[in-house]
């Protein structure tokens, strides 16, 4: 680490972030050099930000000498916007992962960062231990004028959203997408039309989102993971999912598609 460079610190304590005024623009990351933070000794250069170099860290408490606050991740979006985010979601994930293998899964050895790369080596058995990244499909099933959406017991009060889960071992994400639908609500889909990916980090999923046309079947919502499920007109969709996740900008693109001379 360059000591005489400036950097962006994307310190993380009790798995919220530091964050300082950043003026108009909102909250940002505090910058400085690894000795005004103490020099942590785990840090991890974790890309670049506005011209500057970026270094994520996990800190017991925080620093004293900056005016700031700690934010949950999420909140994040809202305060600093899409890219700062961002960032803070791959420091979240490449953090955890630092910090849950450092002893190697298959020997119990120690394990200390490989040069080069994202990777936890075992000095011992040779085990490399990489970043985890869970993918997960997300649908949104149309018919006509209408569009399916549901609500995990989890979500904020009112709020429906697409349906999604996670892919599993040896299934496409194809495959995933016609399985989570059929399993969550019953319902079978055909014609399925990719929208667009974004990671999503709570805690390390790549969420894959996609349009699917209905096919067939009555709605029928598993009570282990949907309170409830409805076909909804364009026109009169309830409360969604807020701007970080990729549901909005899917249930929206739905909705710009059906307006009159509108296309998504």
């Amino acid at each position: 680490m360059d000591e005489d460079e400036a950097s962006y610190w994307l310190l993380r304590c009790e798995n919220r972030f530091f964050v300082v005024d950043g003026g108009p623009s909102g909250k940002t990351f505090p910058l400085g050099r690894a000795s005004d933070f103490g020099d942590p000794a785990t840090a991890l250069r974790i890309g670049d930000w506005q011209g500057r170099p970026c270094h994520a860290a996990e800190i017991t408490r925080a620093p004293a000498h900056l005016p700031g606050e700690l934010s949950l991740l999420r909140p994040l979006h809202g305060l600093a916007g899409v890219e700062a985010f961002a960032l803070a979601g791959r420091a979240s994930v490449l953090l955890d992962w630092q910090r849950n293998h450092r002893f190697c899964g298959h020997c119990g050895a120690p394990t200390a960062r490989k040069s080069g790369e994202f990777a936890m080596a075992c000095p011992a058995c040779g085990l490399l231990a990489y970043p985890r990244i869970s993918p997960a499909v997300m649908v949104l099933v149309e018919r006509g004028d209408e569009l399916l959406l549901a609500r995990s017991p989890h979500f904020r009060p009112g709020v429906f959203s697409a349906l999604a889960g996670f892919v599993e071992a040896g299934e496409t994400v194809e495959q995933c997408a016609v399985r989570e639908v059929r399993e969550e609500v019953g319902v079978e889909i055909a014609n399925l039309r990719y929208f667009r990916s974004q990671p999503w980090p709570f805690p390390n999923s790549l969420m894959i989102a996609f349009f699917a046309d209905y096919a067939a079947g009555e709605i029928t919502p598993d009570p282990a993971e949907i309170e409830a499920a409805a076909w909804f007109p364009r026109h009169a969709v309830p409360p969604i999912p807020d701007q970080a996740s990729i549901a909005r900008h899917l249930i929206e693109a739905a909705l710009r598609a059906a307006a009159p001379g509108k296309i998504a």
